[in-house]
């Protein structure tokens, strides 16, 4: 189920969520930049290792942060900017610019942490910002439980449905904890869960606004144009 938009009246401009977009496109073009060798060597370089970093953590803690800023595929790449585009401009515009990157940085550190802890011997490296949009995703529906996602479902065609966002994301978080279970290879499942973790809990000690003002406000109708 792709999530294309949410029913969240959005105030600004999203300036920190499309800085974050931009980020992680540039550190990709990066990484493709050299050619297939220095594309693997970055990952190598940078990725969280578990067992590098259980073994010397001071020494590899950097890894915890620059993991999430590279991707594996162009694939991966995008996957990840379409649900930081749709949740992350309505948490930013909840949270403000600054504590908005508190929680996806911890989001991120907390997620890969979480998979290290979840797989301590493993030695291949994890990348991808998958963990600190999970946060957001937490996040989000600290603040917007009671809003909608427009989905898109592929039964031969494309079919466009309207779910509460606390559906779609309880639907989310089972498959992450099932497909963890299940140790289905490729995909850092216990890093979603971890980063989801960071932000749920995060997010309304980070959050400034007043209770009076804590409501947030839907857009009219669920049109899609």
């Amino acid at each position: 189920m792709l999530p294309l938009r949410d029913s969240v009246a959005h105030h600004g401009p999203a300036f920190v969520t499309k800085l974050l977009l931009w980020l992680n496109i540039l550190v990709f073009f990066w990484q493709v930049s050299g050619g297939a060798r220095a594309f693997e060597a970055s990952i190598l370089r940078y990725g969280f290792v578990p067992a590098l970093f259980f073994n010397a953590p001071l020494e590899q803690s950097h890894r915890l942060v620059t993991s999430m800023f590279l991707h594996g595929s162009v694939g991966h790449l995008l996957g990840n900017l379409w649900f930081l585009w749709v949740f992350g401009p309505a948490l930013e515009g909840r949270l403000g610019g600054g504590r908005y990157v508190i929680l996806y940085l911890l989001a991120g550190v907390g997620a890969a942490f979480t998979q290290g802890l979840a797989m301590p011997d493993a030695q291949l490296p994890m990348v991808g910002a998958s963990g600190a949009i999970s946060g957001v995703l937490g996040g989000y529906l600290v603040f917007f439980s009671r809003a909608w996602v427009l989905t898109m479902v592929w039964f031969v065609l494309p079919f466009f449905f309207w779910f509460p966002v606390a559906t779609y994301i309880a639907y989310w978080v089972l498959f992450q904890f099932l497909y963890g279970l299940l140790g289905l290879p490729g995909v850092a499942w216990w890093a979603h869960l971890g980063g989801f973790a960071v932000g749920l809990l995060l997010a309304k000690h980070l959050c400034y606004h007043p209770p009076y003002r804590s409501q947030p406000s839907y857009q009219q109708g669920f049109d899609f144009d």
